[in-house]
């Protein structure tokens, strides 16, 4: 049965995945006959799985069309890494010099969710995207694969791991009988991709605090882990003794790596506990930006900024700070 899409396309037979991407499928009829958008691999003149007929619509006219989506973005982004005629500093770009404005861009949305700034969610979450785009149109160019191999790829990930959706499972009726069979799946796919131990896929270059909480986590899974909460609180006191008894007498390296080791358990404290470290780090350090930014305000009531002002002073107003946000 043929499908019709925008500009008057029509596929017949859908190719795999279609009626989850179909937005990210479009053809492009650019005069020479048809050529996918860039970073897609559906559309292409002999492709054995479809057959096309569009009306013209050139690179200009997606990219400046105020209603274009997923498929307008992917064209910008191919315009700016244009050797020729593209943006300088985007051509210049590789995927190691991009990567940390992804790891940020991450994190400005997960700053958006937990101020609750709804308003400013939308745009941290089209920086994010802007993020995959620009990474697949890059790997595009090296002959890897194009941003509809990750978006197909995503939609048939999804698709397998959630058989009682999309499939005949039947069994799966709770949350956590969902989990174990998530991670009943994600097994089965780390075996194909010959990741045989526990701990392999837990991703190194994670947040250091969140990786561990991974590690420690997939350890369990195993029978690798504490009983119940109470070894873990006396494994916590003894790693804090362990860096106050040492601290004068360690070299700076040692010392690190008591630190870490004192870290490295209360990542695991967390999780016996059900909180996610990173996440409760996240929200100890806004709480602290917050009351610290009161004692400033309250400083420059009495017209002083911080330098003018001595620790008993500052002391004073953290309390104070902290009694007016519990009084409301």
């Amino acid at each position: 049965m043929a499908v019709e899409l925008q500009f008057g396309v029509r596929v017949d037979p859908p190719a795999p995945g279609f009626h989850i991407l179909g937005e990210l499928t479009d053809p492009v009829n650019d005069g020479h006959g048809f050529r996918p958008f860039a970073g897609s691999a559906i559309g292409e003149r002999n492709s054995p799985e479809t057959r096309c007929c569009a009306m013209a619509k050139s690179s200009d006219d997606i990219v400046h069309d105020p209603a274009g989506g997923i498929h307008r973005l992917v064209e910008i982004m191919a315009r700016l890494r244009d050797p020729a005629t593209g943006c300088p500093w985007d051509v210049e770009q590789t995927f190691a010099t991009i990567a940390p404005y992804t790891i940020e861009e991450a994190y400005e949305v997960a700053d958006a969710i937990e101020r609750e700034a709804w308003d400013e969610l939308r745009g941290e979450l089209g920086d994010l995207l802007f993020q995959s785009v620009f990474h697949a149109r890059m790997a595009e160019e090296a002959g890897l694969f194009s941003f509809h191999d990750v978006a197909r790829g995503m939609a048939d990930k999804m698709v397998a791991r959630h058989p009682h959706v999309f499939g005949d499972q039947t069994d799966i009726d709770s949350v956590d009988a969902q989990s174990e069979n998530w991670e009943a799946i994600k097994a089965a796919e780390r075996a194909e991709k010959a990741q045989h131990g526990v701990l392999d896929g837990v991703a190194v270059g994670l947040p250091a605090l969140l990786r561990a909480y991974k590690l420690q986590n997939r350890a369990a899974r195993v029978g690798f882990d504490w009983p119940d909460v109470r070894p873990v609180l006396d494994k916590v006191a003894e790693e804090a003794r362990e860096v106050a008894e040492a601290r004068d007498n360690l070299s700076h390296e040692e010392l690190t790596e008591e630190i870490g080791d004192l870290l490295f358990v209360v990542a695991n404290l967390a999780r016996h506990l059900g909180v996610e470290p990173e996440a409760a780090l996240r929200h100890a350090n806004a709480k602290f930006t917050r009351r610290f930014m009161g004692v400033e305000a309250k400083l420059a009531t009495r017209g002083k900024r911080p330098e003018d002002s001595d620790l008993a002073e500052m002391d004073t107003l953290w309390d104070a700070v902290k009694a007016d946000e519990k009084r409301g």
